[in-house]
């Protein structure tokens, strides 16, 4: 569950998580690292009507931040449209063991992600 106090989810996937960490550009201003799940596997338990939505460049991505604070604690990426990208930052430490992070060239989005799997994070 996420630390925010108006917007709160759950998600399922295994305690030692594989964010990955984009230089695209929104990705480098947040500082962003995030770990992708299907969408069947995050469930929204409070606050969709304190999220607002930003969208840039292709509309692909729904960036959702909360209206109260600011927080983008996780969002619908560009790369997975069937999934969420969740803000490792934002999920409970005692929830976690481990964390190994992936890098992805985001300046160059269209031949990193051809060259990656990472459509099949978002997959069953």
């Amino acid at each position: 569950m996420d630390s925010l106090q108006s917007v709160q989810f759950d998600f399922d996937a295994p305690s030692d998580l594989v964010q990955t960490k984009c230089n695209c550009s929104i990705c480098t201003m947040k500082q962003n690292a995030h770990v992708i799940v299907p969408q069947s596997r995050f469930r929204l338990l409070r606050g969709e009507d304190m999220l607002t939505q930003y969208t840039f460049n292709t509309h692909q991505a729904k960036h959702l931040f909360c209206k109260i604070c600011g927080v983008q604690a996780f969002y619908i990426p560009r790369s997975n449209p069937d999934g969420y990208a969740i803000t490792v930052a934002c999920v409970d430490p005692a929830a976690i063991t481990s964390v190994t992070t992936n890098s992805f060239d985001g300046q160059n989005w269209e031949t990193s992600f051809e060259a990656s799997n990472m459509a099949s994070y978002s997959k069953e």
